[in-house]
Formats: structure tokens, sequence, C-alpha cells
């Protein structure tokens, strides 16, 4: 079974990307944080957005293959990462 490693809410909150990969599958993880005070984020409103392609080439070099956006919450990043897995 594939297991893919991905970071907790938090990291995404904090508006850091991720970049991973499992065999050919690429993937780039980027959050769109919304603030519903300057240092409270709004996770409602907030999302993570993941891209997908395959193969040896970097993101800028390589045909994005799919991309599916996600709730910014624990639940999304667990949709996120069965969807990363399906497609791995």
């Amino acid at each position: 079974m594939i297991d893919i490693f991905l970071p907790t809410v938090h990291t995404f909150e904090n508006n850091n990307i991720f970049t991973g990969s499992c065999g050919k599958l690429r993937f780039k993880i980027t959050p769109n944080v919304i603030m519903a005070t300057p240092k409270e984020v709004d996770c409602d409103a907030s999302s993570i957005r993941c891209e997908i392609w395959y193969g040896e080439k970097c993101y800028e070099l390589s045909d994005i293959e799919a991309e599916k956006s996600f709730p910014m919450s624990e639940e999304g990043r667990s949709d996120m990462k069965a969807w990363l897995e399906e497609n791995a």
C-alpha cells in the first residue's frame, strides 16, 4: 500500500508550499490562506490546491495533469492524501 507523507494542516495555515513525489508521481501543494484577523486564519474560507504531474521533470518544465482544491481542514488534508495515493 502506498503511504504518501503530507505535513499537518498547521503547515498550510502558515502559507507554506509543499512538494513531494511517489514513484513517477510528482505533486505541489499550495495553500490559499484567508486571514480572519491579522493573526488568525479563516479556515472555512481558506483552501489547499494540489497539482500533480508524472515524470522526471521539475514543476516549471512539466505539464500539470490534474489539479484539485480541498478545504483547509484535517478532513480536507485526509481527502487530498487519498486523492494523491489514488493517482500514484
